[in-house]
């Protein structure tokens, strides 16, 4: 994933493969989706907010869980602190990714002299 801050609505949908319409029934169904809106009203979803679409599509949609069977395993979760541990873990990965990003540059340019 790259490093935007920020994603659209089209953006969220195409990285889950689903239609913009099934975004925005998530985020009425999990009020933990809380998008920033542009002054035009367009989402913007968080990092957080993404980690959490990870979470719902994993389980609808690989694992074939309904709404309340997500919001159940979400709240167990959310009183485990099991979601503070996924958002470290994708940090995480996008770290490595930035890190690895920056040891190629540094690579290729050494080899450019």
């Amino acid at each position: 994933m790259d490093r935007k801050i920020y994603f659209k609505i089209g953006e969220v949908s195409r990285r889950y493969n689903v239609n913009p319409s099934l975004i925005r029934y998530w985020e009425k169904q999990f009020d933990f989706i809380k998008p920033k809106k542009s002054n035009k009203g367009t989402r913007l979803f968080t990092r957080k907010d993404m980690d959490h679409f990870e979470i719902i599509h994993h389980l609808i949609k690989e694992k074939g869980m309904t709404i309340r069977g997500v919001k159940e395993y979400m709240q167990k979760r959310k009183d485990e602190d099991s979601l503070d541990k996924l958002e470290v873990i994708n940090t995480l990965k996008r770290l490595k990714s930035l890190l690895e990003d920056v040891k190629s540059s540094i690579s290729s340019g050494s080899q450019a002299e």
